[in-house]
């Protein structure tokens, strides 16, 4: 079982780093992406200001080292929504069931905070995280027009 905890301050630069080279890796280090996102540096910051309405998770293997992350945020676009944010894993720790624990998490957290629904955003090249989305039940929908990363082009939706 992935062991976990909320994201801290000296967390920061290391799933900054990770989200940064899983979207090089797969050219998305472009505008309209979380790429550039003006709190990836801080992302511990962003999601503790408000832990009623967001929160991030870190990933940490055996020697409790971090190896990705998932967040998730209140999204204005749909009622009672919450939007699953920066699932991104280490590239040595890929293939191990991790992302499907951590979306777990994720939701989980989400049940507990109130949400009826989860969403997120995607981009075409993300071709195995679309796929567990889908495992996991969600929907693809049109996109909603409160989108903050321009550049995501598969949109998805889960009832929970």
């Amino acid at each position: 079982m992935l062991k976990y905890r909320k994201i801290e301050a000296k967390d920061d630069a290391i799933i900054a780093r990770i989200i940064r080279t899983n979207l090089e890796n797969l050219h998305l280090n472009i505008p309209g992406t979380a790429y550039f996102d003006k709190q990836l540096d801080h992302l511990s910051a962003y999601y503790n200001a408000d832990t009623e309405k967001r929160i991030y998770f870190v990933a940490l293997n055996e020697d409790n080292r971090v190896i990705g992350g998932v967040g998730a945020a209140e999204f204005d676009g749909i009622p009672d929504c919450t939007e699953i944010q920066k699932l991104y894993l280490d590239d040595s720790t890929k293939g191990k069931g991790y992302g499907k624990e951590l979306m777990k998490i994720a939701e989980d957290w989400a049940k507990d905070a109130g949400y009826k629904r989860l969403y997120l955003e995607t981009h075409s090249n993300l071709k195995v995280a679309m796929s567990l989305y889908e495992k996991l039940g969600f929907c693809r929908i049109e996109r909603p027009e409160t989108v903050v990363h321009g550049t995501m082009d598969h949109f998805y939706l889960k009832e929970i």
